[in-house]
């Protein structure tokens, strides 16, 4: 069996695990009574995402969020893409200027010295992301924003920064998980992505019926989409695009701001990340 696939299924079982949790609890509600909110998000700025995944986010006429890596040549030579698609009611997320992780470990050559997340401070990652969100800002003209960590690491130069960047951000993807147990109990600040790797459109289906089944919600990161990094094929992305088109009435999906908006009015959490 492929490693891919053999994670699929490991985080599979750990998702019914998480919905037989979830149905113990209130059930919540959802805007139109929907049974599950479902957050599809794509990552790094793409050429992939521009070029496939938004056309058939369009076609299927669903909402996705895209996580910009600033510095990414598709950003400065496709901005007026990003725009259109924001245009078009897709959400621009900061995904951070240069997309710094860890060096640490056997299988990170691939992060570069000079990206280095263990090499650069806390605060001045910090204010990396605050211009993240005015060049946001200057693509979409928005002043609300959602925040993504990359590599889904929180420690630069061993301090947690994302506690220095709340106030910017509605809410933040910040750890890998599957489907969210108990809505009442969610952080906003810590939310959970889960990250299909060679995943079939069965396997992308199966993910969001379970949480229909928990009555909660779950954000599904991709990357490439029939092409670049992690890929999932156009064909897997497709059946899922078209399965949550035709049951509208079973899930609400939208960006992942509009959603954790909700959710935090829900909570009673008071609302942030709009400087």
């Amino acid at each position: 069996m492929k490693t891919a696939q053999a994670l699929f299924l490991a985080t599979a079982l750990l998702n019914l695990t998480a919905s037989a949790r979830g149905a113990q609890g209130q059930p919540f509600q959802w805007p139109k009574g929907e049974r599950a909110a479902v957050s599809l998000a794509y990552d790094d700025a793409l050429n992939s995402q521009l070029d496939n995944a938004i056309p058939a986010l369009n076609r299927a006429d669903l909402r996705g969020s895209f996580y910009l890596t600033l510095s990414s040549d598709v950003v400065s030579r496709r901005m007026n893409e990003w725009r259109a698609a924001a245009a078009a009611g897709h959400e621009l997320g900061n995904h951070t200027l240069f997309h710094q992780c860890s060096r640490a470990g056997s299988e990170r050559a691939w992060v570069s010295e000079d990206n280095d997340l263990d090499k650069i401070s806390a605060s001045q990652l910090a204010a990396q992301i605050r211009v993240g969100n005015t060049l946001l800002r200057a693509i979409d003209g928005k002043t609300e924003r959602s925040f993504t960590a990359p590599c889904t690491e929180h420690l630069a130069g061993g301090q947690n920064y994302l506690t220095l960047i709340k106030g910017d951000f509605v809410a933040i993807k910040a750890k890998v998980g599957g489907v969210v147990p108990d809505m009442a109990q969610l952080d906003p600040y810590a939310v959970s992505v889960f990250v299909p790797l060679d995943a079939s459109g069965a396997q992308l289906i199966a993910l969001v019926d379970q949480a229909a089944q928990a009555g909660t919600m779950i954000n599904i990161t991709f990357h490439g989409i029939g092409g670049d990094h992690l890929s999932v094929s156009t064909q897997a992305h497709a059946e899922l695009l078209n399965y949550l088109a035709a049951r509208r009435d079973v899930f609400w999906i939208d960006t992942f701001v509009n959603i954790m908006k909700y959710v935090k009015g829900m909570q009673g959490v008071k609302e942030t990340g709009s400087r």
